[in-house]
């Protein structure tokens, strides 16, 4: 026994070892002295307590090298996994699971645009050169370092990294961006199906009798066709474990309004969370050049940054780029198409899919003179209609590269509103300040030009003139301000005033007008500890506003002591979400139960399910609680009769039998926080027991959708796992921008058992901030990168 238990250590022992070494091999380095060929010069990268990099390069082409070699030896899988999700290249890895997303991105023909952008390059250009620059050093640490231990899970070889990747990366971004995918199928069903009385509470401006008001044919195969449709959309990002990009905020303020008495900008992009978080930050430093700058994945330009001369944060523009377009069918040749009255010839491409442990599936990709046909990603239960989609991706020139080189130099308005001009899809706000004291924003899209009376939010007839774009907006019609009287601009998802309509899936004004209300206030001088504040608030109107015409049905309904006391706290409730309300509780899972009361018996589960994942509903709930006489509130299908009031009563007892089920008979533990929670996952994590290894969390969170601090979950019955929120926040007084706030919602890094992997998820959640250090910093560890004699 002796013996046995001596060579059980041993192997215990001899495993330990070998699994210390195994992961110490994957871990960054961030000390010490490396070679890297392409280097013209020495580069400096110091490492401060966040496990952010600070690089001094001597000149742009290395600083860019490093940046990339820096980049990849934190965030390689994060590259990995969201070049494949763009190009449509995940069944590879993951199985057969993940055909239908594939076919989707393929059928979008972001690969086809990725490489016609890389042909019309300028390949002398500075930008380009700092593109190329960047994938050396990204390449290069991929082809002298241990593969991530994800590529180990999953089998992944090992490839180059391209610009096309790139550009296709921009692509998925753009993507995430469409509401359209899910909220036009939604609304034209509603619309068609159902009838205009039940469009009321989305105040869609529906025109029936508009100059062009004919309705594409579409069969009950197409519409169960586009309900898988717009359910994959939903579904495409979320499967992988992939950030999608949401909303945001931003503001900044002129100097006559801050305590410094320079300009103050904040700023904090809502996205999806996921492990690693989205942002790399890293401060770059060359002769005539310096920017503390936060990078997406294979992107060596900055989306949001600063310096001590400028600044700028980004919001959504949330401007309808996207038009869904049911084509109409040749009875004679199911192959062509009626366009301007002709019948056209669909263009037809085949490709295959590789899917992990089973053979390529080939796929047939076609292409109508308004753009990609979409449905088909659906197989054999696609419907006859085919349903084209056009996208400002694919239909401009769209000189992002370009757009973001420049914005990263951009210190005065004119450079900035330049640079904006060449950002055309996916649409964006700028809001940008300088120290001299100037602050701008800028609406960054190209605008198309659609016939009068088009409305496209609902799927349009591609055998009429409803689908022609008529050319596009020039930039200076584009919503933007440059140093308001006001001496403030806020940037909160919000429809923009413009001197034209732009259509698009807006959020509500909730948020907005939040922020709108304490920036407006002239007694207030800013700084960053009020700005923290604000970026951290909670309160929202939505919910009151929402309760109001109901407050006299549920005292009406409520039984007992208990219930009766729930109502009135919901009564005196001022929309708050801390962590320990139970109002915010009881609110929530009441609005999910309303709706599902009003909704469902018109949609069934999938359209149901898909209206509540659109902004439109958002909308649509507190208009539809205020209008007693909505057609939805009657019950279809059944002989039962159903008004508002009825409809109040079951929901309420839905609501209290949830709650008490979940979280127990006693209010008192229905509290915010232990109903809404934020988990950072991993791709991996995705499935148990990695979920234990790699993801971070949980975390009772604070907040909810359309608030300030916007930490969002999806409608639906509780408990609520946090979504979307800050990834990010940012807050730079112009006079001292080295001074700046700013916080990780994870942490820097995306290697497994690094310092840095999620140690910052504790202080994001808590609403702490570190600061941005620039400049000569005390370094935690220094790496230096030297070029090959």
């Amino acid at each position: 026994m002796k013996r046995s238990l001596t060579f059980l250590a041993v192997v215990i022992a001899a495993a330990a070892g070998g699994g210390y070494w195994y992961v110490h091999d994957k871990l960054p380095q961030r000390e010490g002295e490396v070679t890297l060929s392409s280097l013209q010069a020495p580069v400096s990268v110091r490492y401060d307590t966040r496990g952010v990099p600070h690089i001094q390069a001597q000149n742009e082409a290395d600083l860019y090298r490093a940046l990339g070699y820096v980049h990849a030896q934190d965030r390689l899988f994060q590259m990995e996994i969201i070049r494949r999700l763009a190009r449509g290249e995940l069944a590879e890895i993951f199985g057969s699971k993940l055909l239908g997303t594939d076919t989707l991105f393929r059928s979008l023909r972001i690969r086809e645009q990725a490489e016609l952008y890389v042909e019309r390059q300028d390949k002398s250009s500075p930008a380009w050169l700092a593109l190329q620059a960047y994938l050396e050093g990204v390449n290069a640490w991929q082809d002298n370092h241990p593969k991530p231990m994800e590529f180990d899970v999953l089998g992944i070889k090992p490839r180059p990294f391209t610009a096309q990747d790139t550009i296709s990366i921009a692509g998925y971004m753009a993507y995430s961006f469409a509401a359209a995918f899910r909220t036009e199928p939604a609304l034209t069903y509603i619309r068609d199906q159902l009838g205009a009385d039940y469009l009321k509470i989305f105040d869609l401006d529906w025109n029936p009798q508009g100059a062009l008001a004919s309705k594409p044919p579409l069969a009950a195969s197409d519409w169960k066709s586009l309900q898988q449709l717009a359910q994959l959309s939903q579904q495409a990002l979320s499967d992988a474990g992939i950030p999608q990009y949401e909303g945001s905020n931003a503001w900044a303020i002129s100097g006559s309004r801050t305590r410094s008495g320079k300009p103050l900008l904040a700023g904090d992009p809502h996205i999806s969370f996921a492990v690693p978080s989205v942002w790399y930050e890293a401060e770059l430093t060359a002769p005539g050049f310096n920017l503390y700058g936060y990078h997406q994945a294979l992107n060596p330009f900055a989306s949001l940054g600063h310096n001590r001369d400028f600044g700028w944060s980004l919001t959504m523009f949330q401007n309808d780029d996207v038009d869904l377009i049911a084509e109409q069918v040749n009875p004679d040749n199911p192959e062509q198409v009626k366009v301007n009255g002709q019948w056209q010839t669909l263009s037809q491409t085949q490709e295959q899919i590789a899917v992990k442990n089973e053979a390529p599936v080939s796929i047939t990709l076609r292409r109508s003179p308004h753009g990609p046909i979409v449905n088909t990603v659906l197989g054999d239960t696609a419907g006859p209609t085919p349903i084209a989609v056009w996208w400002a991706f694919l239909e401009t020139e769209n000189p992002i590269l370009e757009g973001f080189y420049q914005v990263n130099r951009a210190d005065t308005l004119d450079k900035m509103r330049a640079a904006a001009a060449k950002i055309q899809a996916p649409g964006l706000n700028l809001v940008w300040a300088n120290a001299r004291g100037d602050i701008g924003w800028w609406a960054a899209a190209q605008l198309p030009i659609r016939p009068e009376g088009v409305n496209p939010g609902f799927i349009l007839d591609g055998s009429t003139a409803q689908a022609d774009k008529l050319g596009f907006y020039p930039f200076s019609a584009n919503p933007q301000a440059e140093n308001p009287a006001s001496g403030y601009i806020v940037s909160a998802n919000f429809q923009p005033p413009a001197s034209m309509p732009i259509p698009g899936y807006y959020n509500l004004a909730d948020r907005g007008q939040r922020l709108n209300q304490h920036l407006a206030d002239p007694q207030t001088k800013w700084d960053q500890q009020n700005s923290q504040a604000l970026q951290l608030d909670t309160i929202t109107d939505y919910g009151p506003r929402t309760l109001a015409p109901l407050l006299s049905v549920l005292r009406e309904v409520a039984e007992g002591d208990q219930e009766k006391e729930l109502v009135e706290q919901l009564a005196a409730w001022n929309g708050d979400y801390p962590v320990d309300s139970v109002s915010a509780t009881l609110f929530n899972q009441f609005l999910y139960d309303l709706a599902y009361t009003a909704l469902h018996d018109e949609l069934g589960d999938t359209w149901f399910q898909t209206l509540i994942s659109t902004r439109a509903i958002d909308a649509a709930l507190p208009r539809l609680a205020a209008d007693a006489k909505s057609p939805w509130w009657d019950k279809q299908g059944s002989s039962e009769q159903s008004d508002r009031n009825t409809a109040v009563k079951q929901a309420w007892r839905k609501t209290l039998a949830h709650l008490r089920d979940t979280f127990g008979n006693d209010p008192a533990g229905w509290q915010w926080g232990k109903a809404h929670t934020l988990t950072h996952n991993h791709p991996l994590g995705l499935q148990k027991p990695l979920n234990l290894l790699f993801n971070v969390g949980p975390f009772a969170a604070p907040g909810t959708h359309e608030v300030p601090n916007n930490l969002s979950a999806k409608i639906g019955p509780a408990p609520w796992p946090v979504t979307y929120g800050p990834s990010t926040r940012r807050l730079i007084d112009f006079a001292d921008a080295g001074q700046a706030l700013t916080i990780n919602p994870v942490g820097q890094s995306g290697v497994l058992f690094d310092p840095h992997y999620g140690d910052q998820a504790k202080d994001y959640i808590e609403g702490r901030y570190h600061k941005a250090q620039m400049g000569v910093i005390p370094a935690q560890s220094t790496l230096k990168l030297v070029p090959r004699n």
